[in-house]
């Protein structure tokens, strides 16, 4: 920005947001041997490393970060999640902190991003990236993830939006996102109701629907927490017994989300294992295999009457987290169910 007058405030240049990159691995810190190998080793690289690969980060924040982990994020669990979250918590109250990035391995973003929205208390925007390509892979996708998400991270327009994700130009809630491919550069997508903004090339477009929403509120505090329910998720198919239902049962798990088929459909062999363990006190989450649509409630199998909890828009992923953390609150099924409504 250019001013012919005297320096003031009206032609000063703009202060930059302050950004906190908070890193955990996964493979935009990812190194292979040779670009032609699809095959690569995940968190080789720390934040100063991924910091410094893109800096034009220099032109759109004031960038700082720290190095919170540094793993494959398919070895992502419920100890990592209790840290991440709690570190997170600490840098949102830092004086001048206008935003946090998250680097994350793409296995499970959607399962970290949903558990830091659920029990984060921010005003400001976390934001979740990664990349599907190595950082030493021909044409990496990180480095541009990163310079979109510290673009959305310092952005105002975001602070309405809660915990979300930016991924190749797309801006997801992460309440809705999931990954919906091995590979490719556009995995991740909100398969039922659609990404809630647009970044291209640090250019922040937030749409309407993203406005006052009620994503903001964390759900369950964690300050006291040292450890999650155990809660495990079982994939439903044609001529499915209930041998592993059985031992889910037995196996101490306050919680069992099945992955059903169809409108979170099993066989009657299945259900009639679902319903021992419902009497045994375990909390039986119907959800789908299906990639996109609703589990609606009473539809083909009789909620009220079996005591289940329908998943409504929840996938099996994130079915399964918001069950641990309401399971912190309640072991009701009617009252997890109002919370599966809501939140």
């Amino acid at each position: 920005m250019s001013c012919a007058l005297p320096s003031t405030a009206l032609c000063a240049e703009p202060l930059k947001p302050n950004v906190f990159i908070a890193a955990t691995g996964g493979t935009i810190a990812g190194t292979q041997a040779n670009v032609e190998q699809h095959g690569y080793t995940a968190g080789q690289l720390g934040v100063q490393s991924l910091i410094a690969a893109v800096p034009q980060l220099n032109d759109i924040a004031t960038v700082t970060g720290e190095q919170i982990m540094n793993i494959p994020s398919q070895d992502m669990n419920d100890a990592a999640w209790l840290k991440l979250a709690r570190r997170l918590e600490e840098l949102e109250r830092l004086p001048g902190m206008d935003g946090i990035v998250v680097t994350h391995g793409t296995d499970t973003m959607e399962e970290t991003s949903f558990f830091v929205a659920l029990t984060v208390d921010t005003p400001k925007p976390i934001v979740f990236t990664g990349a599907m390509r190595p950082a030493t892979a021909i044409s990496a996708d990180g480095p541009m993830n990163l310079y979109n998400a510290v673009a959305v991270a310092g952005s105002v327009a975001a602070r309405s939006c809660g915990v979300i994700v930016a991924f190749n130009d797309q801006i997801h809630s992460a309440r809705y996102v999931y990954k919906t491919n091995t590979t490719r550069s556009d995995a991740f997508q909100s398969v039922d109701r659609g990404p809630i903004g647009t970044v291209d090339t640090g250019h922040v477009d937030i749409f309407n629907a993203c406005a006052g929403s009620a994503l903001l509120k964390p759900k369950v505090s964690i300050d006291n927490i040292h450890e999650l329910p155990k809660v495990e998720i079982i994939y439903a198919y044609a001529g499915m017994g209930r041998d592993l239902i059985d031992a889910v049962a037995q196996s101490g798990a306050k919680g069992l989300v099945v992955a059903g088929v169809g409108d979170g459909n099993i066989t009657s062999e299945a259900l009639a294992g679902l319903r021992d363990a419902r009497a045994r006190g375990m909390v039986v989450v119907r959800s789908t295999r299906v990639a996109s649509g609703f589990t609606i409630r009473n539809a083909e199998v009789n909620d009220d009457a079996e005591g289940f909890v329908a998943s409504l828009e929840f996938k099996p992923s994130k079915a399964r987290i918001l069950l641990q953390v309401a399971l912190l609150k309640t072991s009701s099924p009617s009252e997890i169910q109002q919370y599966f409504n809501s939140w």
